[in-house]
């Protein structure tokens, strides 16, 4: 029986310019690695070494691709129905809620899965260049790759369904993915090779990402193995916890899909200044900061832009940066205490190297939902037009907008510290290493600050210009290092030093001299480009805005 909602889904998504740029330059990569690597003579490498070497850049480049797009079109099917008002005549349909959700669910997946076949004929050449085994390696690849894709299309549809905005729906998708992908990989890093119930855990922990099933099914053993520690059948029990995760957020997704989830009233909330006296001391005596608290006028001296974004948005709030900061700041703590104790069996160097990693990930995480609604939600809503007409001039109104996301970063940045001075402690004469980290750090938020910006000024809604923002920084940040992965075979030592200038997070990888990366000689080439690029990016977002105020 057809399903109209999954004919709906998928033939909107094959129709926009967006969608064939993505086949396109799919189909080419895949097909250049190929290409770098096909035998020049009329031989046969019966070794299989060259096959397996573009095999490995094959499966990580397609496990890149399902982590970065697959969640972005589910997680904004449902809400955007919500806010055009039209979720309301689908769910008062004849159709069941099951059906509605498996039509949603089927149109991104369709998508998904064509991405897949795409990729097909550079599978077939790797194949063909012998060393592959067919079921082995070639299916098995695909069998994992295609149950992370339902299992993160059916993490997007439930945020979808629980989200009021599409950008904080894309926020929490790509944190949950995250979370799923890399974090839970790390308690195995600490435990692994223990006795004991945690180890255990950890070790059914990691399963949840698919991460360590491809590196089982690539040939490179475990995320962060030591010696001879490592485990079999990760595979399998990936396999297993990713079905029972998709089922459990089949579930409560499909409960969600009723009449009600649009006919909800919000509570009316009342104003701490409002309360009883007793109440008034009790609350501002327990909070630090009250959000319910009347807040007080803008001062001559702020920017209105920046007030205004600050208290209309969630993550813009006080009280939300607060509990953002302290949560960063446990986990720089937790990093501390793995350094002291880590010290004697990974090295200072490992351990800085994991810091890096969570400093990326929150700024390649944060900042594209900050920064790349901050003109293109104001044209969505119809703000943009009330905001022109004000005598604002239009570098007040990028002051103020750059910021509102600025000066969350550089508190969520700080609460992170924690943990490099006690490295310094440990060992003082890492401060010149950890100085040049933290400039790399540095350049990276400023990029993709104002790179979130200019992206976003282009587009008209906000979830394209969010998810377009998220995919030119993870390219930068993690589609690079698949040419790392590739060092030596098939990238030469220069190749692979040219490509990682441009990646921040390599740059201080190098600088703390993370094993793998201290061959590289990546500063100050890197600052050099963020540099250029940062400025070519507020070059377009100045021009951008200035044609944009414009009167029409």
């Amino acid at each position: 029986m057809n399903n109209p909602i999954a004919d709906r889904e998928l033939t909107s998504l094959l129709r926009t310019r967006r969608a064939l740029a993505l086949q396109v330059c799919l189909a080419a990569v895949l097909s250049l690695l190929v290409v770098l690597r096909w035998p020049s003579e009329a031989r046969m490498e019966l070794s299989g070494a060259r096959a397996r070497e573009v095999f490995c850049l094959f499966g990580y480049g397609l496990l890149t691709l399902v982590i970065l797009l697959v969640p972005a079109f589910p997680a904004t099917s449902i809400v955007r129905e919500k806010n055009r008002g039209t979720l309301a005549l689908v769910l008062n349909s004849p159709m069941r809620p099951w059906s509605i959700y498996f039509g949603k669910l089927v149109g991104v997946l369709g998508f998904a899965m064509l991405l897949l076949v795409l990729s097909l004929p550079a599978a077939s050449a790797c194949y063909a260049m012998g060393g592959i085994s067919l079921v082995g390696d070639l299916l098995a690849l695909y069998a994992v790759l295609a149950i992370a894709a339902v299992q993160y299309a059916s993490l997007g549809l439930l945020v979808s369904s629980l989200a009021n905005s599409t950008d904080a729906a894309l926020r929490i998708t790509y944190g949950l993915v995250l979370l799923l992908a890399v974090v839970t990989v790390g308690p195995h890093l600490f435990l692994q090779g223990g006795q004991g119930t945690y180890p255990e855990l950890a070790e059914w922990l990691r399963c949840v990402s698919p991460i360590p099933a491809v590196m089982e099914l690539l040939g490179h053993g475990d995320v962060g193995s030591q010696g001879l520690i490592s485990a079999s059948g990760v595979t399998a029990r990936y396999a297993l916890l990713a079905l029972c995760t998709t089922a459990l957020f089949t579930v409560r997704t499909i409960g969600r899909l009723n009449p009600r989830l649009v006919d909800r009233p919000r509570p009316q909330g009342v104003i701490t200044d409002e309360r009883p006296l007793l109440q008034r001391l009790l609350r501002r005596t327990v909070f630090l900061v009250d959000p319910q608290r009347r807040k007080p006028g803008i001062g001559p001296l702020a920017n209105p832009v920046m007030v205004k974004e600050f208290r209309s948005r969630r993550f813009g709030r006080l009280h939300w940066i607060l509990r953002l900061v302290a949560a960063c700041a446990v986990a720089s703590l937790g990093l501390t205490y793995a350094t002291t104790m880590g010290t004697l069996d990974w090295g200072v160097e490992t351990i800085g190297g994991i810091m890096v990693l969570l400093q990326a990930a929150l700024i390649v995480l944060l900042t594209p939902s900050l920064a790349a609604g901050l003109i293109s939600s104001e044209r969505e809503s119809g703000g943009w037009d009330l905001l022109r007409m004000t005598p604002l001039s239009t570098g007040a109104i990028l002051r103020g907008k750059l910021a509102s996301v600025f000066w969350p970063l550089v508190l969520i940045l700080f609460a992170t510290l924690p943990g490099y001075l006690v490295m310094i402690w440990i060992r003082p004469e890492l401060w010149g290493e950890i100085y040049q980290v933290l400039i790399c750090l540095a350049w990276m938020a400023v990029c993709a600050l104002v790179l979130s910006a200019a992206v976003g000024s282009l587009f008209l809604r906000t979830a394209p210009a969010t998810t377009t923002a998220y995919t030119l920084l993870a390219g930068l940040c993690a589609g690079t290092m698949l040419v790392w992965l590739g060092r030596d075979a098939p990238f030469g030592h220069s190749t692979v030093e040219a490509v990682l200038v441009t990646n921040p997070l390599a740059a201080a990888l190098s600088v703390i001299e993370m094993p793998g990366f201290t061959q590289y000689r990546l500063v100050p080439g890197n600052w050099w480009f963020l540099g250029y690029a940062s400025a070519f990016c507020l070059v377009v977002l100045v021009v951008r805005t200035r044609r944009l105020t414009k009167p029409l």
